[in-house]
């Protein structure tokens, strides 16, 4: 098979259905074992980009940016919004800026930074 260009690529793909992006994005994730985080996807040429722009947000990460003066506290809530053990939260909490959540939905998000800023930490929703 011959080599495709970065261009040849993007027009097959601006000739693809949302669904078929998806599944791509799954097989490409399977074979070369990584993750697409953050993939914004606008749809076929013309419509999407504006149209993406004007719609509400409904998809978002809880950055923690510091843990503040109580760090054993924020650990404690790291632990419960997430599955981490003990280690894992701490060094979440000690590498920060970090997510705590990625993808949540907007109330999830809200719940998370509410409760950890109650906690002492200084948190960013994106």
């Amino acid at each position: 098979m011959a080599k495709l260009t970065h261009d040849e690529l993007i027009e097959a793909f601006k000739e693809m259905t949302i669904i078929e992006l998806s599944d791509f994005v799954k097989v490409f994730e399977e074979t070369f074992d990584v993750t697409a985080a953050a993939v914004a996807v606008a749809g076929p040429a013309g419509g999407g980009a504006g149209e993406a722009a004007e719609e509400e947000k409904d998809s978002f990460d809880v950055i923690l940016e510091a843990a503040g003066d109580k760090k054993i506290a924020v650990i404690k809530e790291v632990r419960g919004l997430t599955s981490l053990g003990l280690k894992e939260a701490k060094d979440l909490v000690d590498g920060a800026p970090k997510a705590v959540l990625e993808g949540a939905n907007k109330e999830a998000a809200e719940k998370a930074k509410e409760v950890l800023e109650a906690a002492g930490a200084t948190v960013t929703l994106k």
